[in-house]
């Protein structure tokens, strides 16, 4: 599980299209997770200045790789007991969005970002989600897309102040609206309403 906070923004050594090597400070131990723009990913070597994690043929097909070529974020799994200041994310990438639109404002720049209408159900008003490993709040959401604003904190300790339009970005959306997305469809599918009792249940166990 991971929250949304970057660790650190690492460097690019080399990738291949299956081994992404970094250059960083944070120091991982051999099977780790770590999630780079989002995605987790295990690291599978260690060097004196970095480490490398491998990318499944899924993870290849999934993820906004043609970003693994500079610098990437990066957050290593947290721990039982740490804090959560963003969100709970599991760094399973759910789609690729685009950024059609950056807007400076006075405070903060706007982003909104077209995202597969697939996935559109997932997000909401002041919901959560993740572009690229980082925890954000949904200020709108459009037709297609989500409006997004990122604060000068967050332009500062992440790689947003060098995204571009037209760059694609790696989606996770909100834990919790997949599973009950999850639930719903079920009793859709058997033409069965959810009872108070299991509504009672399922919110129990969030």
């Amino acid at each position: 599980m991971f929250n949304g906070l970057i660790r650190e923004i690492a460097k690019v050594k080399s990738f291949d299209g299956k081994f992404l090597s970094l250059e960083a400070k944070f120091r991982p131990s051999l099977g780790d997770s770590i999630a780079i723009n989002g995605a987790c990913l295990s690291v599978v070597s260690t060097q004196n200045d970095g480490f490398s994690v491998e990318l499944s043929s899924e993870s290849s097909k999934s993820l906004a790789i043609e970003n693994y070529i500079d610098k990437v974020h990066i957050e290593p799994a947290m721990k039982i007991g740490d804090r959560i200041d963003g969100h709970l994310l599991q760094g399973h990438i759910d789609a690729v969005g685009e950024i059609i639109i950056i807007k400076k404002l006075p405070s903060g720049t706007d982003f909104v970002i077209k995202l597969p209408k697939n996935i559109m159900h997932l997000v909401a008003n002041k919901g959560s989600i993740a572009v690229d490993g980082v925890s954000l709040t949904i200020n709108e959401v459009f037709e297609d897309s989500i409006r997004l604003t990122i604060i000068p904190i967050s332009f500062r300790d992440t790689l947003f102040g060098e995204f571009k339009v037209g760059r694609r970005v790696n989606i996770e959306t909100d834990l919790l609206a997949r599973y009950v997305e999850r639930i719903l469809g079920i009793k859709n599918s058997h033409n069965k309403k959810l009872s108070w009792q299991e509504a009672d249940f399922y919110a129990s166990l969030y």
